[in-house]
């Protein structure tokens, strides 16, 4: 495409040079026969051809305007021929005999193929039509032709004194004139200010064709047209334009559906206002006088096309309105929503100050999960819809309570100081604290509220909705119902909402590493494995651990990518020592990946991508991880089993420590909960607790992995209580990949200790 614009440019340039060769005959030019034929046959209909050709580089260009230029080319070319038959027949003098029933045939089919263009040319610009662009349209058509009938065409239907009427077959061309006329002012009235540069070329191309139409039909009747003045040129200037527009065409978006919305704006309306004052004119001169009948009742028409249409603009603002309203309320309670109170925010935060600031109150109910897990989602809804009717009374006018979705409200004040926003959110918490009708049951719910206040802390809205949000977590965290937020002077790790953001970075680039903690065997110290622990190392923060990383991560929604990186992370540094010391690794999953029936299949992709079997790795998961949903599970640890891939139970015995899922459950060992093994030195029933438990794991075919070793001393009792498998700081720290590797060469550990009897 970029190969053929110098040509266009090229025959645009042909196309004025054409025009200005002709020019030279206009008015005095050379005497004979030869030069007239020249300048009429030929030189006037030169510029037409390099404009075709423009035309039709413009429809190799864009096809979706494709029609419309090819079209345009060849009314061009018939116009050309047209124009040179009819000079031709007509002689030197022009009292030759014409066929004119060929050369009108022509230019008629010419110009009707001008409608086509337009008409395609709009489409492409328009992908569906409003009702009110029809009307538009329609009024535009209407005001346009009633102006044409009366003011170009009527003048000539009937016969001025002392002069012949002017036959029906002279008055073709005129009356095409007058639908091209109506063809521009519908044009105009439906794309108002959406015409581009192509669009205004190509209608003032068509402008210049109907003025030199106009003046023409009255020359001709008044017997006064001499061949060879300025009017030539004005046609020629049409050519040019249509050249212009070709050349200057360029692919356009595909239409935006936006267009053919509710069409509201002043500047649209303008042209058809214009054909209505037109048609009101034409009304007003013609009332009594000499003008058509005709031009009269396309002037009536218009106007009731316009009444029609502020009929239809009255319900498109009134739609408008609604869409609106509906755009800024909260469907289930009816209250604001957040894009409501994002406006009404922007607003109050214009005029605060800091002697007077506006408070932003965020409060998030506590146990609003149980009651839809509970209840059903039926309930949960009842109860959020009881939300606004408790607390409007307690809010002052021009206070806005709005609901962000979920559970999560938010209270605007505008005008509040840190301590009044504080004893605001104290009243509204009671309020809240008090029980709930839902379904014949009386429901208590608690609330967190964190309060956050602007212009300082808060510059803007979307500081105050973080402050407010930390501020919130941060009192859900300390269960103290409310809490005002106070800035970190050290940009701490409290800045929730920047943390998750940072997260996302930190997926997408290489802040994220694994730290490997080993697991070894009770009955010979031998290294069975080893555990990938996540760690960010944060550009500004340092290391940070999961209990740092996993809850950003958790509210992000970015567990499962998060655990998709670190089993990459995992198997690529298990392929550091897989092939001399085969140590599988284990990868920890969130109840995002379990219920992820796609996981087998991607454990299978990213095990071959870094050419290990699958014995080389063991996944992880916490029991209530599957309490989430045990049906789908089982299936898909199942299907993980049967690829050869290990599973594990963490944390057991925190949880539901259901045993019957543990029958059905398809795992191949149990980890112990630290929790359950801190005491098992000193207490007896903790270490009666171990015992049983690792009775119940060896019946059921699963190995005893017990976490938080911490001493030596623990490692003999567990040991001795027949457990299969010990982690933790009594074995080795977490620790990076490269140390590791140094690790596992010469493995230090109780366990290797000839100085301890750790089996008894």
């Amino acid at each position: 495409m970029r190969g053929r614009a110098p040509s266009s440019g090229v025959l645009v340039v042909l196309t004025l040079l054409a025009v200005t060769l002709f020019a030279t005959g206009v008015g005095p030019r050379p005497d004979g026969v030869a030069w007239d034929r020249l300048y009429d046959v030929f030189l006037y209909n030169l510029a037409y051809f390099p404009a075709a050709v423009v035309c039709c580089h413009a429809a190799a260009r864009l096809p979706r305007e494709k029609l419309a230029w090819r079209v345009l080319a060849a009314s061009l070319v018939l116009n050309a021929v047209a124009n040179g038959l009819r000079s031709w027949t007509a002689g030197p003098d022009g009292s030759g005999t014409s066929p004119l029933l060929v050369v009108d045939v022509l230019s008629l089919l010419a110009y009707l193929m001008l409608y086509v263009v337009m008409v395609v040319l709009i489409r492409a610009r328009v992908p569906r039509f409003h009702p009110s662009m029809w009307l538009d349209g329609l009024i535009g058509a209407l005001g346009t032709m009633a102006v044409g009938l009366a003011f170009l065409i009527g003048p000539y239907l009937d016969p001025a004194p002392g002069r012949e009427a002017v036959p029906l077959v002279q008055l073709v061309l005129p009356g095409t004139d007058v639908l091209l006329f109506a063809l521009l002012g519908a044009v105009g009235s439906i794309l108002g200010v959406r015409l581009d540069r192509t669009l205004l070329l190509v209608m003032g191309a068509l402008g210049a064709i109907l003025v030199g139409d106009v003046v023409l039909t009255a020359r001709t009747v008044r017997g006064t047209y001499v061949d060879g003045t300025w009017l030539e040129l004005v046609w020629l200037t049409g050519i040019v334009f249509v050249a212009l527009a070709a050349h200057h065409a360029r692919p356009r978006p595909a239409p935006d559906p936006s267009v053919t919305g509710t069409r509201l704006g002043g500047r649209l309306l303008a042209l058809p206002l214009v054909c209505v004052m037109a048609s009101l004119v034409v009304l007003t001169t013609g009332w009594g006088g000499d003008l058509p009948q005709a031009s009269a009742w396309l002037a009536i028409a218009c106007v009731l096309a316009a009444v029609t249409r502020t009929g239809v603009t009255f319900r498109e603002v009134r739609a408008f309105s609604e869409v609106q309203a509906q755009a800024l309320t909260d469907e289930l309670t009816g209250l604001p929503n957040r894009r409501a109170l994002l406006q009404e925010a922007e607003r109050v935060l214009r005029s605060a100050t800091a002697r007077e600031p506006a408070a932003l109150l965020l409060l998030d109910l506590d146990g609003f999960k149980e009651v839809n897990d509970s209840l059903g989602h039926t309930a949960g809804d009842h109860l959020l819809h009881q939300i606004g009717p408790r607390l409007l009374p307690a809010l002052a006018p021009g206070e806005l309570l709005a609901r962000l979705g979920g559970d999560e409200f938010a209270v605007l004040l505008p005008h509040a100081t840190l301590d009044e926003a504080q004893a605001r959110a104290e009243r509204l918490r009671a309020l809240l604290l008090l029980p709930f009708p839902v379904e014949d049951i009386r429901l208590h719910v608690g609330v967190s509220i964190g309060v956050a206040t602007a212009p300082v802390p808060a510059a803007s809205v979307q500081e105050l909705l973080r402050c407010a949000d930390v501020a919130m977590y941060a009192a859900k965290g300390a269960r103290e119902g409310v809490h005002v937020y106070v800035p970190d002077p050290h940009g701490g790790s409290g800045d929730r909402l920047r943390t998750m953001e940072e997260l996302r970075t930190a997926l997408a680039g290489d802040e994220l590493l694994v730290h490997l903690q080993p697991q070894v065997g009770f009955a010979d110290g031998r290294v069975v494995g080893v555990e990938a622990l996540v760690r960010w190392q944060h550009p500004v923060r340092g290391l940070l651990s999961p209990a740092e990383l996993l809850p950003a991560a958790e509210q992000a929604g970015l567990l499962r990518p998060l655990t998709d990186t670190v089993l990459e992370l995992a198997l690529s540094a298990a392929e550091l020592w897989w092939a001399t010391e085969p140590v599988p690794v284990s990868v920890n999953l969130s109840a995002a990946n379990v219920n992820d029936v796609d996981l087998p299949a991607k454990v299978t992709a990213a095990l071959e991508r870094h050419g290990l079997p699958a014995e080389a790795l063991t996944l992880e998961l916490v029991e209530d991880t599957l309490m989430a949903d045990p049906e789908r599970g089982r299936q898909v640890l199942g299907e993980l089993r049967r690829r050869g891939v290990r599973t594990s139970i963490d944390d057991y015995g925190t949880g539901y420590s259901s045993l019957a899922y543990l029958r059905h459950l398809p795992a191949d060992e149990l980890k112990l909960d630290r929790s359950l093994t801190a005491d098992v030195t000193g207490d007896p029933k903790a270490a009666a607790i171990v015992r049983h438990t690792v009775a119940l794991a060896h019946d059921l075919g699963l190995r005893l992995v017990v976490e938080g070793v911490e001493d030596a001393a623990a490692c003999a009792a567990l040991g001795r209580l027949g457990c299969d498998i010990a982690q933790g700081y009594a074995i080795s720290r977490p620790m990076p990949v490269a140390d590791f590797l140094r690790w596992l060469e010469h493995p230090e550990h109780p366990l290797l200790d000839p100085g301890h009897s750790l089996l008894g």
